[in-house]
């Protein structure tokens, strides 16, 4: 299937104006693992680099196998042009996350961390959390710190599960996935039962809700009802009635 298939362009509607005409790209869940070849990620890294936009970010889960198991895949990865910002996603944890990170060379790491960033003469703050099953792994998530910094505007939130939009609320955006958009139908409303949005664009207050539905797949290698994406986020203002 050819990655024209996978892309798309969101307008959200956010407040500040500071953010107006930013673009974004979002990536998420991945999910590389031993099958998937280096072709197949040098042509993702190929179509994301044809596209106009001012950061990436990926959400989560890019692997799905040991480090050792795919180094050319995301050596390869690594050439996605601009700055790229990543957090932690369950399976990044669960594979190993410090060996990830050593392979990732040219992203930001952004489990914890806070930013600022220039855009058009403007700051915009950016912070990330670790997934929340990081707590089995013995890694402390400082939402305290990170809900101070979001109070800041404007600013943006990632982090992988859409659980912790709450965390979000002060902020203009919160970029999340984890769900495959419930990867293959039925199992939506199994998704919806512990998660609080499936996929795709929520408001909840000033704050707009993006769930990526991911590149790769979990289990099965198949999706029905619930394609993979490739998102390229564009930022407008609200308009005044």
């Amino acid at each position: 299937m050819s990655l024209d298939n996978y892309f798309q362009v969101v307008n959200i509607e956010i407040e500040d104006k500071k953010l107006e005409n930013l673009k974004i790209l979002h990536l998420s869940d991945l999910h590389i693992n031993k099958k998937t070849s280096e072709k197949k990620i040098l042509e993702l890294v190929d179509f994301c680099n044809n596209l106009e936009f001012d950061f990436c970010v990926i959400t989560g889960d890019i692997i799905d196998t040991k480090v050792k198991f795919i180094k050319k895949q995301l050596e390869i990865l690594n050439f996605l042009k601009k700055e790229v910002f990543y957090i932690s996603g369950n399976h990044d944890l669960f594979y190993g996350l410090e060996d990830l990170k050593k392979e990732l060379t040219n992203f930001i790491f952004m489990d914890n961390k806070t930013l600022k960033i220039n855009y058009k003469n403007e700051i915009i703050h950016l912070a990330g959390l670790p997934d929340r099953f990081s707590k089995f792994f013995k890694i402390k998530r400082e939402e305290k710190k990170i809900k101070e910094f979001l109070q800041n505007s404007p600013s943006i939130f990632i982090s992988h599960q859409p659980k912790d939009y709450k965390i979000a609320l002060n902020s203009n955006l919160f970029l999340c996935g984890h769900t495959h958009g419930g990867q293959i139908y039925p199992f939506h409303y199994l998704v919806r039962l512990v998660q609080p949005f499936l996929a795709g664009l929520f408001y909840k207050n000033k704050t707009a809700i993006y769930v990526n539905k991911g590149i790769g797949t979990w289990g099965v290698d198949f999706r029905f009802k619930a394609n993979a994406e490739i998102s390229l986020l564009k930022l407008i203002t609200k308009s005044v009635e």
